[in-house]
């Protein structure tokens, strides 16, 4: 089945969109269109009238996020892409930028042009080195074309773009620890308020932006906000999403779809079904911080308001799907495994609750675990939730989805005296 490609239009495979092939098919189009011609108050309400959410996992309404912005402040002020994308699951961004860099360069020139900022930063995660070399050539390119630098197309409108490599950890994907770890310092999360519009990088208004947000916004700014609502097959909901297919499947791929295309089409159709023929048992909707769904919400369409009512999250839309030989304990110990390692360790909820999470979890999986742990078990979220960043209250959304679709699997790991899949 079809659909409208938006931001993988000039995605080919193995390749990387040049200068010259973006210009050809339409790029900088929206920024010649925007820039000295029209005011940036109005694209900032173009953009807040398309409906457009982030694209990084919490959804915020972007236009409402810039209306927080300072915008007519003088003063310097930043635009920062957060390119970090290390939760499991999610690898959308790489995608996108290894194909159409320029997509990215044209999004914060207009969102910059909008807020009233002249220096921008992509925070790029550590071991992403080809979408690194990139950006970087885009940047240069467009630096040269008169895309970037000073007097952009021969107006007033300055902007400058830089690159930066992270030094790596899970805990950057957070906005105000990417602030951090940008100005060198340690990469703990600060505490809100003040938010990064009024206090960010090196103190001034900062806003932190999605890759793929970003590259939405000259689609918006050259063909319109009811264009773009029109998109969705959802009413309420707007623009299409980049879905990252990974586990039990035949295919494991980054497609472009409607917000609000069913999951079964997602798995069924452009996953080519589980594997091996077996049944679809769960699945991460959003990437590895969101609950799972079951075979009972292969239905539920893929947007934002959808999944919130049927207990999850569509997050980064990051499809990690499982088998019915998967063991959910197992899948789950493994996934807070993870996050258990990246906490930054500043605040006991996330530091101390994690790894004792990871230990109930090991022992349901060697048969070492009762009612008792059980119940321990379903305490922790309450506890964890009050974590001092997002990071621990996202590790429990698999825990959650553990609780409240496979308690039974709990259970039969305490009266078979250890994992009834083969595991440990």
């Amino acid at each position: 089945m079809s659909h409208p490609q938006v931001l993988f239009a000039r995605r080919r495979p193995g390749q990387t969109v040049s200068l010259e092939t973006y210009l050809q098919e339409g790029g900088y189009q929206a920024l010649g269109g925007a820039v000295g011609k029209q005011a940036p108050a109005a694209l900032r309400k173009l953009v807040l009238d398309s409906g457009l959410r982030g694209r990084g996992g919490a959804g915020f309404p972007t236009g409402q996020k810039w209306s927080f912005f300072p915008a007519d402040a003088p003063g310097p002020k930043y635009l920062v892409c957060n390119c970090d994308e290390m939760e499991p699951g999610t690898y959308k961004d790489r995608e996108l930028l290894v194909a159409d860099p320029h997509a990215l360069v044209e999004g914060m020139a207009l969102a910059a042009y909008a807020l009233g900022v002249t220096h921008g930063y992509v925070f790029v995660r550590y071991d992403y080195e080809d979408v690194f070399r990139a950006l970087e050539r885009a940047v240069a390119e467009a630096h040269g074309a008169g895309f970037l630098g000073e007097r952009i197309l021969g107006t007033d409108f300055g902007f400058e773009l830089h690159v930066h490599g992270s030094a790596g950890r899970y805990i950057l994907g957070e906005e105000t620890s990417l602030l951090n770890g940008l100005e060198g310092v340690r990469p703990n999360p600060r505490l809100r308020p003040p938010f990064p519009a009024q206090r960010g990088l090196f103190g001034r208004p900062t806003t932190v932006q999605n890759v793929e947000t970003l590259c939405n916004v000259p689609h918006i700014a050259l063909h319109g906000a009811e264009w773009f609502k029109g998109l969705a097959l959802t009413p309420g909901e707007a623009g299409t999403k980049l879905f990252g297919l990974s586990g039990h499947l035949n295919r494991t791929e980054c497609f472009e779809l409607p917000m609000g295309v069913p999951l079964r089409e997602v798995v069924e159709v452009h996953g080519g079904g589980v594997r091996q023929g077996r049944r679809f048992k769960a699945c991460l909707p959003g990437g590895a911080s969101t609950p799972y769904l079951t075979a009972a919400h292969l239905d539920v369409p893929m947007d934002f308001g959808n999944l919130d009512r049927a207990g999850s999250r569509l997050g980064t839309a990051g499809v990690t799907v499982f088998d019915e030989r998967t063991c959910m304990v197992a899948a789950t110990l493994n996934l807070l495994t993870f996050f258990a390692r990246e906490s930054c360790g500043w605040c006991t909820p996330c530091r101390d609750g994690l790894p004792y999470v990871c230990y109930l979890l090991e022992r349901f999986e060697r048969g070492q675990a009762g009612r008792e742990e059980l119940a321990l078990l379903k305490a922790q979220p309450a506890f964890i939730n009050q974590s001092f960043c997002a990071l621990a209250q996202g590790a429990m959304g698999p825990l959650e989805g553990l609780l409240r679709h496979f308690e039974q699997e709990l259970l039969d790991h305490v009266t078979r005296g250890g994992c009834p899949f083969g595991g440990a």
